[in-house]
């Protein structure tokens, strides 16, 4: 870890940010260039003061995790995410692999969307970040760890996950997931991680075996969901699947027909997700 380097590659990509780049209310009196550093800590997820040490160059080693965070607070294209790994002491992911690197202009998309609950997921189901609606709807689902990221082994492994779906629609998304899961699998030939989860699911659900059994598959691209939401009830509302080149990111998008219930809904959800906030300083419109 080369901690002099690592110091002075993280201050000078949070100067060059601008505040609207990442979605962060301007404010007054900014006298510095870029971003403040508790900004940078806040959208990576950790204390501003760990962030801090790494800038002074005396902090620990960051985990992968970690790296990972920060390259999407600091918004790094991939050789400067690899550079940044290579500084830290690790391994930067490979190339040709999927991984959760979240690219710039996806995120810059992402924070457009304040409006609308929206996310972005891999394909096989890890919730790799979400906007503060995605979570005032469907919860907090990016600090899962293990086989436990993906959504669809918590679905059949997790029976509390499947609250978020009226009863009476398990059976379908569960058909649903397992059809997707399969597509996105054939298209990773040899994938270590794609295949423990296959089997890791096969091993813990009969459920899943037995779908996994019928070689349904069918890709998503768009659909009407019914979420349960504990506050305002039941939300009828349309998704949006739009997937990246590689075909192994997707935005998801969700929105409500005009005049809808679900319009006035989001509405509430906006107002009481805003008043769950209990951070001191204003955060952006997307949560790492």
């Amino acid at each position: 870890m080369d901690k002099k380097e690592l110091a002075g590659f993280l201050r000078r990509r949070r100067e060059l940010l601008q505040p609207a780049d990442v979605g962060v209310p301007e404010g007054a009196r900014r006298r510095t260039p870029g971003l403040r550093r508790y900004e940078v800590a806040q959208l990576a997820g950790m204390s501003p003061d760990y962030y801090i040490r790494l800038e002074q160059a005396r902090g620990p080693q960051p985990s992968p995790q970690m790296l990972t965070a920060l390259a999407r607070a600091l918004r790094l294209g991939i050789d400067e995410r690899d550079h940044l790994f290579h500084l830290a002491g690790h391994h930067a992911p490979p190339a040709f692999a999927a991984d959760d690197h979240v690219s710039p202009g996806l995120l810059r998309l992402l924070d457009a969307l304040t409006e609308l609950p929206a996310q972005v997921v891999s394909d096989l189901g890890e919730i790799l970040v979400q906007n503060r609606m995605a979570v005032a709807l469907l919860g907090e689902q990016t600090a899962h760890t293990g086989l436990a990221r993906s959504f669809t082994y918590r679905w059949f492994t997790q029976p509390a996950t499947r609250a978020l779906y009226p009863r009476e629609d398990h059976e379908r998304q569960s058909q649903v997931q397992v059809a997707d899961l399969r597509a996105a699998v054939a298209l990773r030939p040899r994938d270590p991680q794609a295949a423990k989860l296959v089997s890791a699911l096969r091993a813990a659900s009969r459920e899943f075996d037995d779908l996994w059994e019928r070689h349904d598959v069918a890709v998503r691209r768009s659909d009407r969901k019914r979420i349960v939401h504990p506050t305002v009830g039941i939300v009828c509302i349309d998704c949006e699947v739009l997937a990246t080149a590689r075909r192994d990111q997707r935005l998801l998008v969700f929105a409500p027909r005009p005049g809808s219930d679900a319009a006035g809904q989001l509405e509430l959800l906006r107002v009481i997700g805003h008043q769950n906030l209990t951070a001191p300083d204003p955060l952006p419109d997307r949560l790492i």
